[in-house]
């Protein structure tokens, strides 16, 4: 799994048992920085078809290699490991309009060929065929491993762009899950635009600042966050572009208080876009529960609500979608579906993916 962050691969090399997960092995690459520029360019239109060929084969590439450390590290024979799971990076996610798509870069047929293990990919374009946003996808994942008849769980995943699943405890509600915004994605690009680091380490920086609320306000104003589910959004829509816009309104803001109000809005987008329910707990993933400020605003907006993360359920924080993605190649491979409808707004459930035998 590659996220909307683009700062890397996570991979895991997991079994499932019914309703338990063994993760046996874990690895993450960092993008080398050339890579990571180019990807972020090709994802605001700056690249020719030629360069996102490219980058399909470049980026493949580094996936097999990620495979082939984890296994290598790993004491699992790899004659035993039936599939790879592989999101690829997304470039663009524009799932509204007559020509709607996801697109994906992280060739599924070199990661197959170099590996020698068959790969799943391609797992949003037939949810979106279907009339589907193609995202989020982990809530059927969510939905089947950490459900609990006694009691109502939201599962945020903070990564670049945040989402949510809301599992009832009453099997006879349905599950919803959307993306509520941006989590680290803003966060990361004014950090890196105005420090030259990649992230605000623990929101260290962000402290430093306190929140405009004007500023709060008009970034609040934008239409994607009162707009219904099912939605989904990426850096296509929120990026260092979206935040100069806003904050050229407002004069000259010191950074750090641009910084402080990103975050808050990162919360603020979160909590009130979920179900009101005073009786659930929230559980966090993603790379945003490393970021103890963002931790923290978290907790005191949610008030009464608890606020956990999900190695409370079994699976640390940082590996929960990269299984996630192995699971949904699971059912792509056992032939069955992989989404949920009333999350995606497809017509129905799909077996998602593409299988590239080895």
């Amino acid at each position: 799994m590659s996220g909307t962050s683009m700062d890397g691969i996570d991979a895991v090399l997991v079994s499932f048992q019914g309703k338990t997960v063994r993760i046996h092995e874990t690895y993450s690459t960092p993008y080398p920085e050339e890579l990571r520029q180019r990807l972020l360019l090709a994802s605001q239109n700056h690249a020719t078809p030629d360069e996102v060929g490219e980058l399909d084969t470049l980026t493949g590439w580094l996936f097999a290699e990620t495979a082939e450390h984890l296994i290598q590290n790993s004491s699992i024979d790899r004659s035993s490991i039936r599939a790879i799971g592989s999101h690829g990076q997304t470039l663009r996610h524009q799932p509204s309009g007559p020509g709607h798509f996801s697109l994906q870069v992280g060739s599924p047929a070199t990661i197959a060929e170099k590996t020698g293990i068959t790969t799943v990919g391609d797992f949003r374009s037939r949810d979106m065929a279907a009339g589907g946003q193609g995202a989020p996808l982990v809530p059927a994942f969510h939905k089947h491993f950490f459900g609990s008849g006694t009691e109502d769980r939201c599962i945020l995943n903070l990564g670049g762009i945040a989402n949510i699943t809301w599992i009832p405890s009453n099997p006879d509600n349905p599950v919803t899950g959307f993306d509520t915004g941006p989590a680290n994605a803003l966060i990361d690009a004014w950090c890196q635009d105005q420090t030259g680091r990649l992230y605000d380490e623990d929101g260290r920086w962000a402290q430093e600042g306190i929140v405009d609320q004007v500023l709060l306000n008009d970034m609040l104003s934008d239409a994607y966050f009162d707009r219904p589910p099912p939605k989904s959004t990426g850096k296509e829509k929120f990026n260092l572009d979206w935040v100069k816009t806003v904050v050229q309104r407002h004069g000259k803001p010191r950074p750090e208080d641009v910084q402080r109000t990103l975050l808050q809005l990162s919360v603020i987008t979160a909590v009130r876009q979920m179900p009101q329910s005073p009786a659930m707990t929230v559980y966090a993933c993603g790379g945003g529960t490393r970021n103890r400020l963002l931790m923290k605003e978290l907790a005191l907006a949610l008030g009464p609500i608890r606020l956990l993360d999900t190695g409370e359920l079994g699976i640390d924080p940082q590996w929960v979608e990269p299984t996630a993605f192995a699971w949904l190649a699971r059912q792509t491979m056992e032939r069955k579906p992989g989404n949920l409808a009333e999350v995606t707004g497809a017509k129905g459930p799909r077996i998602l993916g593409a299988i590239y035998p080895a």
